[in-house]
């Protein structure tokens, strides 16, 4: 029964979202929790690691995360040692960057991250992962553009 009803087709674009993030975001911390690392870190480190140097504002906004959770979280990493945050040029803004062992712990979880990645796409296939992604990509892009009116 639980497997009909998670393929309803809900009629709020919005409800079936929000369970799919979830539903995804459960199969990630599944493949991640011997890790120790949660999905919310990982993505961070991920970020981090693909954008060193990036103010706090533009990471909230690439990765859609609102000020006051991505300052909680960011925490959890700084206390961890991960994260570097020195000023930027304009003192009110601070730089973020993985530390070297930020870096590390990057690497360190990077596999059960493809483990989750690879079950998503298998599950999925191979032109539908491409979809959704494609799909994800581009409500991120258009919905803050149209909200802000």
């Amino acid at each position: 029964m639980g497997e009909t009803l998670a393929a309803v087709r809900l009629p709020c674009a919005g409800a079936n979202l929000r369970r799919a993030a979830r539903v995804a975001t459960q199969l990630y911390e599944e493949e991640l929790r011997p890790s120790g690392v949660r999905a919310t870190q990982f993505t961070l480190l991920q970020a981090l690691q693909l954008a060193p140097g990036i103010s706090q504002k533009q990471l909230g906004e690439l990765l859609g995360i609102d000020s006051t959770t991505l300052t909680r979280t960011l925490a959890g990493l700084r206390r961890k040692g991960w994260l570097l945050s020195p000023p930027g040029e304009d003192r009110r803004e601070l730089r973020l960057s993985l530390t070297p062992a930020g870096l590390r712990e990057f690497r360190r979880v990077v596999p059960y991250w493809e483990a989750a990645q690879k079950r998503l796409r298998q599950v999925l296939g191979g032109r539908e992962w491409n979809r959704v992604i494609d799909a994800a990509v581009r409500i991120a892009e258009v919905v803050p553009k149209v909200a802000r009116r």
